[in-house]
């Protein structure tokens, strides 16, 4: 029984078990009938039945993925989801067994909740990531079995030409199946005896606080030079200088030559020039060589 589910809960889904195991089968001309019922007349007493009756095809599916560690009370709920989105989508006038279409469902919905809460890390959710997930263990059991000798490399080779993925995914995907998520707030022990949290020795890659005080002084320093030297331009300069280099876009020369009427290799040259005259402007005031490219 999973450490999760108490005594109580325990024992109610064994009596739900019991009588879902109980339900009677349907014959095929009364699933027929029951689905008909439900399709067209949204006979609830029909879903009711057509549902009851398959609720053990539901708990066989749950139990074949138990050993990933969920409660099966929870696998089973998410079956019966499966279940009744089955319902809700078949069509009896193809004559296809409800049982065949609903099996599905009931495998694509108990895999999706599988996939959500099997680990805090959310895995890829395409159809090649799935069949990953899902079949990762059974295949390297499988390669391994006679073949202990086997490289991990050789395995991860193998499974990953067989579900179409990446060599690489397969190594990811072996490494977290192979060990559970750990809490920042997990303690590690230090060689005196002391603990600190994980998360104390996580890196911290942003500036210290006197480097964020003297990017903050550079960068306005830097403004106020540059708006005295933007003095020295005239109006066109200005607006070219603007909308091609200080806007966060940064408009191409054609699109500003429209705007002004004049050719996108005639505003290149009033650019240069603007940019010359910056320099030459920023040089005379800090005497030091600045460029804008």
């Amino acid at each position: 029984m999973p450490a999760s589910e108490d005594t109580g809960t325990a024992r109610a889904r064994r009596g739900f078990v019991k009588a879902a195991m109980e339900a009677p089968y349907l014959e095929r001309d009364e699933e027929h009938a029951l689905a008909v019922r439900w399709r067209e007349d949204q006979d609830q007493a029909a879903l009711h039945r057509l549902t009851q009756a398959h609720m053990r095809l539901v708990i066989s599916i749950a139990a074949r993925f138990r050993h990933f560690g969920l409660p099966m009370s929870d696998l089973i709920q998410e079956g019966h989801v499966g279940l009744l989105e089955a319902a809700a989508r078949f069509e009896p006038e193809r004559l296809v067994r409800f049982s065949t279409y609903a099996t599905w469902w009931i495998r694509a919905s108990i895999q999706d909740y599988i996939l959500r809460n099997w680990s805090i890390v959310r895995g890829g959710t395409s159809s090649s990531q799935k069949a990953l997930f899902f079949n990762l263990r059974r295949l390297r059991a499988r390669l391994s079995k006679g073949n202990e000798q086997l490289p991990a490399s050789e395995i991860h080779r193998q499974i990953a030409e067989a579900i179409g993925v990446s060599k690489n995914d397969v190594a990811v995907m072996d490494s977290r199946l192979s060990a559970p998520d750990t809490s920042l707030n997990a303690p590690i022990m230090e060689s005196d005896g002391t603990s600190a949290d994980r998360v104390e020795f996580l890196a911290d890659d942003t500036p210290l606080p006197d480097e964020r005080v003297g990017i903050a002084i550079d960068t306005e320093r830097r403004h106020a030079w540059l708006k005295g030297a933007l003095k020295v331009l005239n109006e066109r300069e200005m607006r070219i200088v603007r909308e091609r280099r200080l806007s966060e876009d940064g408009a191409t020369l054609e699109a500003l030559g429209e705007k002004l009427g004049i050719s996108k290799e005639r505003v290149r040259q009033i650019e240069n020039r603007a940019l010359a005259k910056l320099k030459d402007a920023l040089i005379a005031d800090q005497g030091a060589d600045a460029s804008f490219t």
